[in-house]
């Protein structure tokens, strides 16, 4: 160190020309230094740094191989997941068209029964129809009976027993064709 002190202050006392006059004094404590400069980044300095840009190259691969794994990953769950989409849309339209059948079986089971049940009631009504048409028919004869009966009685001026009176216009009335009656069907 002394040297270089030594040095330094010669070359201060030195009369200095200009900047470009090559010093050889100057020229070798410079290439001394930067040696020496040299010889201790090497030693202290440069493989610490080499490691270090070594491990962040690698990190920085570790982190781009994780991309690329991650991206892949994603790229297949995203066709998981449209696949599954596709599945689900798949399904919904099987149970709308299943709903649906459903609903015209329902609906057409319930026309059916309606239906039926709508003849079933026809049929009561032409039964009771029926029914009251007979006991109208019956009532008529029976009015018809004592009606004749009177008559027969006024014109015959004969005292015959009711009973008797009767059984000979029924005997009568028996031989005498019912009206045709017409019989709808629907």
């Amino acid at each position: 160190m002394a040297i270089l002190a030594y040095s330094l202050l010669q070359a201060a006392e030195a009369p200095s020309g200009s900047i470009l006059t090559p010093n050889a004094g100057l020229m070798i404590w410079t290439l001394a230094i930067f040696l020496t400069l040299m010889f201790v980044l090497a030693r202290f300095a440069f493989k610490p740094i080499t490691r270090a840009v070594e491990q962040r190259e690698q990190a920085l691969e570790a982190a781009l191989s994780q991309a690329t794994k991650d991206r892949e990953e994603a790229a297949r769950i995203l066709a998981e997941h449209r696949e599954l989409l596709e599945k689900a849309h798949g399904e919904g339209a099987r149970l709308v068209a299943e709903a649906r059948a459903g609903a015209e079986r329902v609906r057409s089971d319930l026309v059916a029964k309606a239906h039926g049940e709508q003849q079933e009631m026809l049929r009561r009504a032409r039964e009771e129809i029926d029914g009251e048409r007979k006991r109208a028919i019956a009532d008529l004869r029976r009015e018809t009976i004592d009606l004749a009966i009177r008559a027969a009685g006024v014109v015959v001026q004969q005292n015959l027993d009711d009973r008797t009176n009767r059984a000979l216009v029924e005997r009568f009335l028996a031989t005498v064709p019912a009206p045709a009656t017409t019989e709808r069907t629907a």
